[in-house]
């Protein structure tokens, strides 16, 4: 199996210290969910099943340089937060992949992205054509923001796609995990867990 003939690619996003680790900035607020909902470990699932099959997946992570910092001319309330904090600080730790969520061989380091949606200020999407792949699996985080935008923006752009619900978490509790879910319904082609994308016939 090549990465041109796969019938399905991973998008990870933001699998990164910041996120993951227990001294990334962003831990903290995510850890209740993380391990109510078994998110790591999922993770780590999903990756391994797609190298075993020989699929390719695509890491998307975030970072910011002192320049975008200091100059980001209209800040959303996202953007606040981080610049705020000087998450995701480019060349940082924050901004390392997560030892256990970090790229192999024959995995894609996609550019890091800005907004929400990773589309829109990356490679993704020339990166998964050159490829052949029209059905991704998404997950990572934040599973009701860069999640949930980039899922948005694939279905607008023609791909199938597979939102993996206990592989991401969402900005909250088990309410805001619910509704998050009942909205990937909407958007996604298919949503499931790890369990059920790796135990498909077709993967």
């Amino acid at each position: 199996m090549t990465s041109t003939s796969a019938p399905i690619g991973l998008v990870l996003i933001d699998t990164v210290n910041e996120v993951f680790a227990e001294g990334g900035k962003g831990y903290p607020g995510f850890k209740a969910e993380f391990e109510r909902i078994g998110t790591l470990d999922n993770l780590r699932r999903l990756l391994a099943g797609f190298r075993d099959k020989g699929y390719p997946a695509f890491f998307s992570p975030m970072s910011y340089t002192d320049e975008e910092y200091d100059d980001w001319k209209h800040r959303s309330g996202i953007h606040r937060m981080m610049f705020d904090n000087r998450m995701f600080e480019a060349g940082g730790w924050g901004a390392e992949f997560h030892p256990d969520l970090r790229p192999g061989p024959g995995d894609v380091t996609i550019a890091p992205h800005k907004n929400l949606d990773v589309f829109a200020t990356t490679d993704l999407d020339i990166q998964l054509k050159r490829r052949g792949i029209e059905h991704i699996a998404v997950a990572g985080m934040i599973g009701t923001m860069c999640v949930e935008s980039t899922a948005r923006s694939a279905m607008e752009r023609g791909y199938r796609v597979t939102l993996v619900k206990d592989a991401t978490a969402p900005d909250g509790d088990a309410g805001s995990y619910e509704q998050m879910v009942n909205r990937y319904a909407l958007i996604a082609h298919d949503v499931l867990t790890t369990e059920e994308l790796l135990s498909r016939a077709d993967f």
